[in-house]
């Protein structure tokens, strides 16, 4: 009788239990549906931080944006963020995380071109949206049709800057440097090399280093025998500080010119002086601004205590807004479904300027912004309008 009853009893617990979950469960989807997660790829830590960061203040700010103003058809959004460190390995698993845990339905990020193509191919695979606001090297969109980015293309941007320096600045001798273990350096260099045909400039130098070198004197002193005009490295920031500290120390006057990755106040930090007149092409400056763009600036000075946007948190925003804008005109958070609408993106009047997605679900972005270090800071050395089609 006793062991009768003590399974009555456990039974009753049990059903009781299934009915708790059930509950719970049940909350919890009906929380979920409330809510549109949309996942963060970037690094927080390590020595590509200070792209990763900005992208998710920038994100933040849109969400913000968009739950102050009654959220996308009546759902909240929410960023969920994660630090993969600039490792490529982390990279992959904060992207499965994102998807299979967190059930975000898109992705902002990396900003990195090496990670992106990690990521690309995990998110295709899901079914998941994955929109990189930073990665500008070959061979992202190309893991197929859940895979977008709004940044300025290497492509369309080197091409612009090597018509202006041709041109405007008189330069016809480039030494290259790049650095063979980074996809987005390698697949830059390339692209210059490319763009260069025909246009007057001559590769005097090519030279390769390493991310985390330290010692760049062999290299400099090769390109200083070559006397060119401008060196151009299609690394990060950190190599490219280092690389003209030789330079001045070797008395090489070039200056040097790369994209956005040496777009950070830690290039003018760790470069002083020695980094001046330094150049980037990028898809974005608060300077000359549209008044989407104005009312950005001002809202994150606001936030941020005086401190000025830069490209990440401009793209970042952009970004959250451009999924936000397709799930609006889809009415459906289903990637599946939002992510035709956001292939149909054009003329989008973002805050790092007008983006266009092609047939390729490429962007196609303008104006280009060509920055140089004056007096310790970045300002606007030129815009130069894209051809939008």
């Amino acid at each position: 009788m006793k062991k009768v009853t003590a399974l009555l009893l456990a039974g009753m617990l049990a059903f009781g239990a299934a009915g708790c979950k059930k509950k719970e469960g049940g909350e919890a989807a009906k929380a979920a549906g409330d809510t549109i997660k949309i996942g963060f790829l970037g690094a927080l830590t390590g020595d590509v931080a200070m792209f990763g960061k900005p992208t998710l203040e920038g994100m933040k700010m849109a969400a913000e944006e968009l739950n102050a103003a009654g959220g996308i058809n009546g759902k909240k959004i929410e960023i969920v963020e994660a630090d993969n460190r600039g490792d490529k390995q982390e990279g992959a698993s904060v992207t499965q995380k994102l998807i299979s845990r967190d059930n975000v339905v898109a992705i902002v990020g990396d900003p990195t071109t090496g990670i992106t193509k990690v990521a690309a191919p995990i998110a295709q695979k899901a079914g998941v949206v994955l929109l990189s606001a930073g990665a500008t090297g070959p061979g992202v969109v190309e893991n197929g049709d859940f895979i977008f980015r709004n940044t300025l293309l290497d492509s369309v941007a080197i091409p612009a800057c090597i018509d202006f320096f041709a041109k405007d600045l008189g330069y016809k001798k480039v030494a290259v440097v790049t650095s063979d273990n980074n996809d987005y350096s390698v697949g830059l260099s390339q692209t210059f090399r490319d763009a260069a045909k025909g246009k007057g400039i001559e590769i005097v130098a090519d030279e390769k280093v390493k991310d985390g070198d330290k010692d760049f004197s062999a290299q400099i002193t090769n390109i200083k025998a070559k006397k060119p005009d401008v060196i151009f490295y299609s690394g990060y920031y950190t190599e490219a500080a280092l690389m003209m500290k030789e330079a001045r120390k070797q008395g090489l006057k070039a200056n040097i010119f790369g994209g956005d990755g040496l777009f950070s106040p830690k290039l003018i930090e760790l470069g002083g002086t020695a980094v001046e007149g330094a150049m980037s092409a990028l898809g974005f400056s608060p300077e000359q601004a549209t008044p989407e763009t104005a009312k950005f600036i001002e809202a994150f000075k606001k936030k941020f205590n005086g401190a000025e946007p830069g490209l990440f948190d401009a793209q970042g925003y952009d970004g959250v807004m451009m999924v936000a804008d397709a799930i609006k005109r889809a009415n459906s958070a289903d990637p599946k479904v939002f992510k035709g609408e956001l292939a149909k993106t054009k003329n989008f009047k973002g805050v790092s300027g007008t983006i266009t997605i092609r047939d390729n679900r490429e962007p196609i972005k303008s104006p280009l912004a060509l920055l140089e270090v004056k007096g310790g800071k970045f300002v606007l050395k030129n815009k130069v309008p894209v051809k939008m089609d």
